[in-house]
């Protein structure tokens, strides 16, 4: 039934691929922080300001309103870096605590200045602008493929690719080596979040085209999952955020037909983020037992 539901019909394996895209995306958002040694947790906060701030810039068009959510997501993400710098204040713990705060923004605009002109529901009126669709899709799975490219390339052909997962693997010898490890974590940190920016600014115009409160539905945090599976590697979270999206599409097949929770898909990323910690750290201990 899962998988019938994921991949059974044209509409099906749709579905899957919609789920996709923001999981890739925010996938990808991790994979850039993590290999620089930033614990990025806030990629929903920053896919909310993403999607706030290309509804605002739509009656601009689409490529402007894409640029918006990725400057927003980089501004977002940036203020944890500035805490980290200026105050050594643990960007796990900022940038959680910024998701919540994104939540919030989210929840009062929805209510209050961008509420419909109906004011029926806590939802905005339609964005003034959205991603052409090619093949039934909308043009932002070909966005995301060309990000994931983009970063593989900037992670393993560049020179400063080189440098941003040096600072991860060892700041101090990184610092020895003569690179300066804070702007790299500033650029990491700036980069990540304009990537979670723009999963939610593709969202919006490609799929909910509104503004609402559980907009983000937990992309976020699944990215963290996604980036993972797929061994922190770019081009490895394509395959992974295409078996979580159809996970999640499954899922509601799965609850529909067969009276089992959807709630499935979330216990289904628990499982895995711990079972690649587990297998790290049985690697770590054989390591240390070698030495």
């Amino acid at each position: 039934v899962l998988a019938e539901g994921a991949f059974g019909s044209p509409l099906a394996l749709r579905g899957t691929v919609l789920k996709s895209i923001p999981l890739l995306l925010t996938g990808l958002c991790v994979v850039v922080a993590f290999r620089a040694g930033v614990w990025n947790i806030g990629a929903e906060g920053q896919f909310i300001v993403g999607a706030i701030a290309a509804w605002m810039a739509s009656p601009y068009g689409a490529i402007a309103s894409l640029l918006a959510a990725a400057f927003a997501g980089a501004s977002w993400s940036s203020i944890a870096t500035v805490m980290r710098l200026w105050r050594n204040a643990p960007e796990v713990l900022t940038t959680i605590l910024l998701n919540f705060i994104a939540v919030h923004i989210l929840g009062w605009v929805v209510n209050g200045p961008l509420r419909e002109r109906s004011a029926r529901y806590p939802q905005s009126d339609p964005a003034a602008s959205a991603l052409p669709e090619l093949a039934a899709i909308h043009a932002g799975a070909v966005i995301a493929i060309a990000i994931a490219l983009a970063v593989w390339w900037l992670l393993y052909r560049t020179t400063e690719g080189l440098r941003l997962r040096a600072t991860g693997l060892n700041p101090a010898a990184a610092r020895y080596a003569g690179i300066n490890v804070k702007a790299q974590i500033a650029r990491a940190m700036a980069v990540s979040g304009a990537i979670a920016g723009l999963a939610g600014g593709i969202e919006l115009l490609g799929v909910t085209h509104r503004l609402f409160e559980r907009l983000a539905a937990g992309y976020g945090y699944s990215g963290i999952a996604v980036a993972l599976l797929a061994g922190l590697h770019p081009l490895g979270a394509i395959a992974s955020a295409f078996f979580f999206g159809a996970f999640a599409t499954g899922a509601g097949d799965l609850q529909r037909m067969a009276g089992i929770s959807a709630t499935i898909a979330t216990f289904a990323q628990a499982v895995v983020i711990l079972a690649v910690v587990a297998a790290g750290a049985v690697q770590m201990s054989r390591k240390h037992a070698d030495a």
